[in-house]
């Protein structure tokens, strides 16, 4: 278990900057004791970022979708309009590369056109870009996502300025039987600016619908993106590595372009930008299955807890539960539980889910439960909040939940409390005293307008009104490629607050199972 870091402790050495930031400074000491190896490459502490807003000091580099909280039939969706116009406008300024990665499907609808709009504006001013776009397929489930046919699309819908444009496009498999595949959601213009969360840019879930999905992205400008540039030539260098194997990758590329495996790294100028702000962010990756074994320089040793009821298929291996050489290659879950242990007042935790698809995977993280339960046991207040059960697909995670019931999560918290204190008494009076556990709703209404259960797909953890998560990485056991920011700032925590934590609680308390602020706490 990683210890809790008091406020006033000071920043690490060579840390980047002379401004306290206590939780960064906790998450960088696990990464270096964790995954020091993978420094640079998979995680990153860089100060002198800006969070990217339209003005000084604004809060819309935080891209909500869609943005229309209090209105249940969503009409106008200023969020997803922010996004896509912000989209735009980053890839226009791109001069070198272009980056874009998220699940399969290719993007498509607005979002595709967005791409578009932006490709040609930057090409029409004579820049010559190369463009790598990388989708993480999963088995059989993806089999129509063909990177030939999206090349085709985008070439066609370039027109004259796809000259100027060098595509790779692939789709990538890292291990079938681990169940592995890209699940970052990035776009990295020029090594400069980086949209990176939660959004996949599907129009059938996030823009043609009447019950748009609830998720996040930041906008972030400054080293940051560059250290997120590096962690997609780590993806790519395997990529175009494996690309004659089509068990695990499909490439295609315009132009007659080469593979790009070192794209961020080969166009990166001699001499960096000048760091545009001053907002430190540790930059964090994992690599899920299948690309590296393990970090081969890390002593880490850790004493890897048990519980009765997480493995939930005889004999697959429980990576994220029993697996030192994974921890050690997906230094992101060891930053996510160090940034939960580094809470001394409360925790905010905005998931579609802290429980699994279980089979086939493990039914939750023991260490993140642990963290949570010790911190409760602390005094610290929790609030978690997820997407509505009634999203649940009909096959595991084929909807927009993966439990039946708030209680699945209430009574995990209880069961590790009990351990931790060693009393059933106790455990519920702590719980009951510290948490605060409801379903999404962005509304009065219990629906959208339409009937449909609100869906949320955060990946968002916040601590302290001090330091927030946001990326594609969820709390629940996921052996994926997945990448985010730790950021400390105060003033960007209190935008968080202001724009998404307050307003989601003012609307998903009513469907609270346990809050401490009314004495509810349902068993």
């Amino acid at each position: 278990m990683f210890a809790a870091v008091p406020a006033s402790a000071a920043p690490l050495a060579g840390s980047g900057g002379a401004t306290a930031a206590p939780h960064l400074d906790a998450v960088e000491q696990t990464l270096r004791q964790v995954s020091p190896g993978l420094e640079g490459q998979v995680w990153e502490r860089t100060a002198g970022n800006v969070l990217e807003a339209g003005a000084p000091g604004g809060a819309d580099w935080l891209l909500q979708t869609p943005g229309c909280w209090g209105d249940d039939k969503c009409t106008a969706r200023p969020g997803t309009e922010q996004l896509l116009s912000k989209m735009t406008r980053n890839i226009s300024q791109a001069t070198r590369t272009v980056d874009i990665s998220t699940l399969a499907p290719f993007p498509n609808g607005a979002f595709q056109d967005a791409i578009v709009s932006g490709l040609k504006s930057s090409a029409a001013r004579g820049n010559k870009l190369k463009v790598r776009v990388l989708v993480g397929a999963a088995p059989v489930y993806h089999l129509n996502v063909l990177p030939s046919k999206y090349r085709d699309e985008l070439v066609a819908k370039l027109g004259a300025d796809a000259r100027n444009v060098d595509l790779n496009v692939a789709s990538m498999t890292t291990s079938k039987t681990a169940f592995s595949w890209n699940h970052s959601k990035l776009l990295v213009v020029d090594g400069q600016s980086v949209i990176t969360g939660g959004i996949n840019d599907w129009k059938d879930d996030y823009l043609e619908t009447a019950h748009p999905v609830a998720d996040v992205d930041l906008a972030l400008r400054g080293p940051a993106a560059a250290s997120a540039g590096r962690y997609l030539d780590e993806l790519w260098s395997w990529t175009c590595q494996n690309k004659s194997n089509i068990a695990s990758v499909w490439f295609a590329s315009s132009n007659g372009a080469a593979c790009m495996p070192a794209m961020a790294k080969d166009t990166a100028p001699a001499t960096p930008a000048a760091a545009p702000g001053d907002v430190p962010a540790v930059a964090v990756g994992g690599l899920g299955v299948g690309i590296k074994r393990n970090d081969p320089s890390s002593a880490f040793r850790p004493t890897l807890p048990s519980a009765p009821d997480t493995k939930c298929v005889v004999g697959l291996h429980d990576n994220t539960n029993a697996d030192r050489d994974y921890d050690t290659v997906n230094p992101e879950e060891s930053a996510l539980r160090t940034l939960i242990s580094s809470a001394t007042r409360h925790i905010e935790i905005s998931q579609q889910d802290v429980n699994a698809t279980c089979p086939p995977l493990p039914r939750y993280d023991i260490r993140v439960y642990d963290a949570l339960a010790a911190r409760m046991a602390a005094g610290v207040k929790v609030r978690i909040v997820v997407s509505d059960p009634a999203n649940r697909g009909a096959v595991g995670s084929g909807g927009y939940s993966q439990i039946k019931s708030l209680s699945e999560i209430s009574d995990t918290l209880h069961d590790r409390l009990a351990l931790l204190t060693g009393d059933q008494g106790a455990a519920k009076a702590t719980m009951c005293s510290n948490l605060q556990l409801a379903t999404f709703r962005s509304s009065q209404s219990p629906t959208w307008a339409d009937g449909h259960p609100y869906a949320q797909h955060h990946k968002v953890v916040s601590v302290d009104d001090s330091a927030f998560y946001i990326g594609s990485k969820n709390l629940y056991p996921a052996w994926l490629q997945d990448f985010g920011y730790v950021v400390e700032s105060p003033a960007a925590a209190a935008q968080l607050n202001a724009q998404l934590l307050a307003p989601q609680w003012q609307y998903s308390r009513a469907t609270a199972t346990v809050d401490h602020e009314r004495a509810l706490c349902q068993s």
